[in-house]
């Protein structure tokens, strides 16, 4: 018989809920316990966050570099050019949107002010370097493998990225419901966990729409340059936005994702090519969720933003996606290093971050595999225009 598989969703869910019921009943003690592992936890994930920036951002930009030239640059400028708007998109929607939703101060600002408990002790675990300059070295050092096709270099940071996987799947994501029951429990003792909860409802409904709304632009675009229908291309997608929804894993949809592109009338060549690279750099639903999340963290705690400060994450965020796939959790994981430097979230807001973003993954993933298709088809026809021209 299949074994059942309790995944990280219904760990989280679970771990919110729990630490929302028992923060009314449990002693002050208890409180105290938990908060002195989180305080543990948090101390440790700031220690990793520049390593997982170096091991799963260096062999990704490594990776970029190779592949089949002028198709390579115009998929790659085409998706990063998405995502970005994607980005752009999600932050005026919900800069207009949450302020109604969401009363300035709200949350973990509150609880620290009225829950004035602390850990039992602590333990600092002071990084080894700073996320700009993991971010720098991973840029500088992925280019430079791609650049020179170093063989050997690529295989240390490919296998130091399996050792980084596993960290982050065997005790990252593990101890991460332990964690953000801690912060709930504190939350609940301090009375402010069911506002938290019925404000994570109403920001997942706002950015579910947003990505319904994403996938119609996406689609009207790619149908106008196409001049076709862009409802029944769309509709000829759902086969893979479902099945993303249940796999909640770009790479593991892209065999759907490919049959259903090529449904389209694109051609095998483009697909082929287009699809499995999307997989890999076209995040525009994962960067959609996270930049929501953000601005939403930032209103819920009176904190000051504007456009000129969400350039940067959003421009930043676009590059890191590229090292989110193959990794559980992997892009939230990859963006801790821009929310850190740009954003200045600390480990209790990345936390949230995580929870907010982990309990809607699949529908960021079927957003980001359903988009492929209209990526494929745009490139597949700018391909044959190019080609046409030069025979003319």
């Amino acid at each position: 018989m299949k074994r059942f598989k309790f995944g990280l969703l219904p760990r989280v869910v679970t771990a919110i809920l729990l630490g929302v019921l028992l923060g009314a009943v449990v002693p002050q003690w208890c409180v105290r316990v938990m908060l002195t592992f989180n305080s543990l936890f948090s101390n440790l994930l700031q220690f990793l966050i520049p390593l997982i920036i170096i091991g799963l951002v260096t062999p990704a930009i490594a990776d970029i570099g190779k592949g089949a030239g002028r198709l390579l640059f115009l998929t790659v400028v085409i998706a990063y050019g998405d995502t970005v708007f994607a980005g752009y998109f999600s932050y005026f929607t919900s800069a207009g949107l949450f302020p109604k939703l969401i009363t300035a101060g709200t949350g973990l600002q509150q609880v620290q002010d009225t829950a004035p408990l602390e850990p039992y002790f602590t333990v600092a675990i002071p990084a080894m370097v700073d996320v700009m300059s993991a971010l720098v070295f991973s840029f500088v050092v992925g280019l430079g493998i791609a650049h020179f096709s170093s063989a050997a270099l690529k295989g240390v940071f490919t296998e130091f990225k399996e050792i980084i996987a596993k960290t982050i799947e065997n005790i990252i994501i593990p101890l991460l419901p332990v964690y953000i029951f801690g912060m709930f429990l504190n939350m609940s003792f301090s009375g402010e966990a069911m506002r938290m909860v019925q404000l994570f409802v109403e920001i997942i409904g706002v950015i579910f729409a947003m990505h319904i709304l994403l996938l119609l632009l996406q689609f009207c675009l790619a149908g106008a340059i196409a001049h076709r229908n862009p409802l029944r291309l769309l509709a000829n997608m759902m086969p893979a936005y479902f099945t993303a929804l249940g796999t909640s894993s770009s790479a593991a949809t892209i065999p759907v994702t490919l049959r259903q592109t090529m449904k389209n009338d694109v051609s095998e060549e483009v697909a082929g090519f287009v699809v499995p690279l999307c997989a890999t750099i076209h995040l525009s639903g994962s960067a959609m969720k996270i930049t929501a999340c953000a601005v939403a963290l930032m209103l819920m705690q009176g904190l000051s933003f504007d456009v000129e400060m969400f350039t940067g994450f959003i421009l930043m965020l676009g590059v890191m996606m590229v090292a989110a796939p193959g990794v559980p959790g992997g892009a939230i994981m990859a963006a801790l290093g821009v929310l850190s430097s740009v954003l200045g979230f600390d480990a209790s807001q990345q936390a949230l971050m995580i929870a907010l973003y982990i309990t809607m993954d699949s529908f960021g993933t079927a957003c980001n595999v359903t988009g492929d298709g209209a990526i494929a088809l745009i490139v597949d026809k700018l391909k044959n225009r190019k080609e046409n021209d030069e025979l003319g």
